[in-house]
């Protein structure tokens, strides 16, 4: 009996350490650059908060905002690496990956509203861009919407002649990057941690963004004119890394991706009303002049870039252009 309770002892010993290894949850760090105040701010919090409920604690995600972890120059290199397991980047930030057909979504001018770039999304392009991420070790979940852009400068932006030799801050796009050299301007990638100080300094003279960034990274502090334009559309991918998604256990990742869908019916929810609320408040501080297009202003501007769809032929390839032509029913050329 002696030698039995002892070997029972003994086993519960060499157990006691894979039982607590299996009691403990699994770490996901969701890493992105913007405050927790945003549409995807909120998005990720709210797959946090759906995650650990739906696993029962199994899973426990760590967001980190406002790239205290990471730079957006930095994380997806961290996230093959598997430093950190999630992102939500810029759909422009994987040009540096060799997969520069996501671009074409940055295109000027091509979703009429917030309805069809959500279809688009959903339907035949967002299923093939994700696809050129898989050799990448990288998996998509879902696209986030951020809505459309605004631009801003210390001086009003209505014609093109009004972006003669101003430096505007972009995230990477080289399609935003085009479309800027042709309303003559010059374009600089910059982190988006240092837009602000580099707008305070004078290092770039605006930028382009969304209202609910304008108001979380108080870039209205340091803007004195911004031109409410709508001229692009911001979207984030939802990424992780392959080889760890594909190594949770099933049920495990049968409740993650029940967090993600319902994560990304409330961020796409919510981000058209923070983007309207923002702008209101933005307006509300006074500190800067928000100008509106006119029908001949932005037929002037959608003119003047118009050269861009040409140019993003040989930069984007012709299959995903023919791919977003056929969605959205638009001429590319």
């Amino acid at each position: 009996m002696r030698k039995l309770l002892a070997a029972v002892a003994a086993a519960a010993v060499l157990l006691a350490p894979a039982i607590a290894q299996a009691q403990s949850p699994i770490v996901i760090k969701f890493s992105h650059v913007v405050a927790n105040d945003t549409p995807k701010g909120k998005g990720a919090l709210k797959f946090k908060e759906l995650a650990e409920k739906y696993t029962d604690g199994k899973v426990k995600v760590e967001v980190y905002p406002n790239s205290t972890l990471y730079k957006d120059k930095e994380e997806i290199e961290a996230l093959q690496l598997g430093s950190v397991q999630m992102l939500a980047p810029s759909t422009a930030k994987f040009a540096p990956l060799g997969i520069k057909e996501f671009e074409a979504l940055d295109l000027p001018w091509l979703f009429k509203d917030e309805e069809t770039y959500a279809n688009a999304m959903k339907g035949t392009v967002g299923k093939w861009l994700f696809q050129k991420l898989e050799a990448k070790g990288i998996t998509g979940l879902a696209y986030w919407d951020n809505g459309f852009h605004m631009l801003s400068a210390n001086r009003p932006l209505l014609k093109p002649t009004d972006f003669q030799g101003l430096k505007f801050r972009i995230s990477g796009s080289k399609v935003a990057d085009q479309y800027l050299r042709i309303m003559g301007s010059i374009p600089q990638i910059m982190a988006f941690s240092e837009v602000y100080q580099a707008l305070q300094t004078g290092v770039v003279d605006g930028c382009e963004n969304t209202a609910s960034n304008y108001l979380t990274q108080k870039f209205y502090e340091v803007q004195k004119d911004i031109t409410v334009s709508y001229h692009a559309h911001l979207q984030y991918a939802v990424i992780v890394n392959s080889k760890f998604w594909s190594g949770l256990p099933p049920d495990i990742r049968t409740q993650l991706d029940k967090a993600m869908v319902e994560a990304t019916d409330y961020t796409n929810s919510i981000a058209r009303q923070e983007n309207e609320d923002a702008l209101a408040e933005i307006k509300k501080m006074g500190k800067t002049n928000l100008h509106y297009l006119t029908d001949a202003d932005r037929k002037t501007w959608q003119e003047a870039m118009q050269p861009t769809y040409k140019w993003a032929k040989g930069r984007v390839g012709q299959e995903v252009l023919d791919l977003i032509a056929k969605e959205l029913d638009v001429k590319m050329n």
